[in-house]
């Protein structure tokens, strides 16, 4: 956000695109108060209707200003002021107004909302190219840490990881255990002040299901036949299956899987999902070969993919928190490592890939969990719940594809090791990939 204020001085807007709840509003208003003198907050979703009429009409920008300095009792100084727009889905007259605002040059726009709900308010209105988009994901595990207040372990860790030193069984115990309380409590704003304040799970637990009920009522506006709801909600059950792709027909009652494309990419807009796509050529141009058809659903925080896991449950009878924090979980509950590793890897910035090829005898495939790009080159990424056993799928590939591989990695519970050119890499340290 920085980066665009002091590069684009006025000549573009912010549009800061994220899943509701993510922390949008706090993180725009909190920066507004901080980098401006001055600033007006326009929240489109409770404001009056003569705040949203105002942009019917935007010949007289002079008016409009006057009109809001106004109604919000600010006096706005030109190129010492940002105005928010809050939510700008909801007054979508404001968000093409914002070619002429930025021509006009006077102030800096900021504009939040869910992705989902802007793609929905954008059919009728010109989209202004002078947006510049950023993306809000859940917070990471560094910045976790920083709610916990530690901010000294990320940079001792990312030494470790660099030189590739051991950390020790005992000290990955700790660190693993420390991890997992992230993967429980997860990355939501909410989530991690309730568990700050409380420091009980259970309500913790609690917040997170009226997140996820949240969801669910968006879902429903994107398709009223609950379809979406239903892939939502199956997630978790897809996961454990360890299928090759998505199973739409087994989510939504027999429901066609190439009718439902839209209705994915719907939900991958929200940002409420993760998609990871079947890479056909597994190379660096991954995205020119990807199979629409061939796709995994992750949900975008695993704090919340662990409660949708157990959504039939109450949080007395939920025996995963206690299981996942004290390392005893079964090995039918791993797939919650791969929605983690599947969380990290896009907040990192790379988009989501898998790959899946037959073994000699045709009865089963080998499977490569992801797949990431490094300069020219592919690095394979195989996760494991558990401890270090085997690593046959990448080892296959690696062969079948040695001239595309950079680094080779395991991800997994254990301590950091290299074994026969793998790298054997604790879960905490994926963050550094």
């Amino acid at each position: 956000m920085l980066q665009w204020k002091e590069r684009s001085k006025g000549s573009s807007a912010l549009l800061i695109k994220g899943a509701r709840r993510v922390g949008k509003s706090t993180l725009t208003r909190q920066f507004a108060n901080k980098e401006y003198k001055r600033s007006i907050i326009i929240d489109f979703a409770r404001c009056a209707d003569e705040v949203k009429k105002l942009f019917d009409d935007i010949s007289d920008l002079d008016y409009v200003f006057s009109r809001l300095q106004l109604f919000y009792k600010v006096n706005l100084i030109p190129r010492k002021s940002v105005i928010v727009f809050d939510e700008v889905q909801k007054c979508p007259n404001a968000r093409q107004a914002i070619k002429y605002l930025v021509e006009d040059g006077r102030y800096d726009y900021i504009e939040t909302g869910s992705l989902l709900s802007i793609k929905q308010n954008v059919k009728d209105i010109i989209i202004p190219s002078e947006e510049r988009e950023l993306y809000l994901y859940p917070l990471d595990y560094e910045e976790f840490k920083w709610a916990l207040g530690d901010e000294a372990s990320i940079p001792l860790l990312r030494s470790f990881y660099e030189k590739k030193n051991s950390l020790g069984d005992s000290g990955n115990r700790k660190l693993m255990r420390e991890f997992r309380l992230y993967m429980l409590v997860g990355g939501m704003p909410q989530a991690v002040n309730a568990y700050l304040e409380t420091k009980s799970l259970s309500e913790t637990d609690m917040v997170k299901r009226s997140i996820i009920s949240l969801y669910e009522q968006d879902f429903n506006k994107i398709d009223p036949s609950g379809k979406a709801s239903k892939l939502f909600h199956d997630i978790p059950s897809q996961l454990t299956r360890n299928a090759s792709r998505y199973l739409v027909r087994s989510a939504t009652d027999n429901g066609r899987p190439q009718r439902m494309l839209e209705t994915i990419s719907d939900m991958q807009d929200s940002m409420v999902v993760n998609v990871a796509y079947h890479a056909n050529d597994p190379s660096v141009g991954m995205a020119l070969h990807r199979d629409m058809d061939r796709y995994k659903l992750f949900v975008g925080d695993t704090g919340l993919f662990v409660t949708l896991a157990f959504w039939d449950k109450k949080f007395t009878d939920n025996i995963i928190y206690e299981k996942l924090l004290s390392d005893k979980l079964s090995a039918d509950l791993g797939y919650i490592y791969e929605n983690m590793v599947a969380q990290i890897l896009k907040a990192s910035g790379h988009e989501l890939y898998y790959y899946t090829f037959p073994t000699d005898s045709g009865k089963h495939n080998y499977e490569i969990d992801f797949l990431i790009t490094e300069g020219e080159k592919i690095c394979p990424i195989e996760v494991k719940s558990s401890g270090y056993k085997a690593h046959t799928s990448l080892d296959v590939f690696c062969r079948k594809f040695s001239s595309r591989i950079k680094n080779r990695y395991l991800v997994y519970t254990k301590d950091l090791r290299k074994d026969a050119g793998v790298v054997c890499l604790p879960v905490y340290m994926a963050i550094f990939l």
